[in-house]
């Protein structure tokens, strides 16, 4: 996947993975941008779901992603596929802080270019 990008200098793709274990949630991901060094990002939080630390990891991905002036289209690739489908379901769900910091990014990202886009890609813990 990351060799496939790497010739595309306006998609980021970042890969991330988040577990939950003693009340401590650790996300980590890695950054890929073409003709960039690979970023990696750790985060560590206490009294967290695993769902919460899912959007938040997802929120700082795609902040980092934004911070790149020239990023047209983000491909997120998570074990937590489940979590990303929250963001983009209006119902009243516990985790709208998240779902509403989210879409704001998502809208100022949007906004910028009218060919940006975002992805989300699936991958199973077991295929890390």
């Amino acid at each position: 996947m990351v060799i496939e990008s790497s010739s595309i200098p306006s998609l980021a793709l970042i890969i991330m993975d988040t577990s939950v274990k003693s009340n401590i949630a650790t996300f980590i991901s890695h950054m890929h941008i073409c003709n960039k060094p690979i970023s990696k990002s750790l985060h560590h939080m206490v009294h967290i779901t695993s769902t919460e630390a899912e959007l938040f990891a997802i929120r700082c991905s795609i902040n980092q992603a934004m911070n790149h002036n020239d990023t047209l289209k983000i491909i997120v690739v998570t074990d937590s596929i489940h979590a990303a489908k929250k963001i983009f379901n209006p119902s009243s769900h516990p985790y709208q802080v998240h779902f509403a910091t989210i879409l704001n990014e998502l809208r100022i990202f949007f906004l910028h270019h009218q060919d940006n886009s975002i992805e989300f890609w699936e991958c199973p813990s077991h295929c890390n």
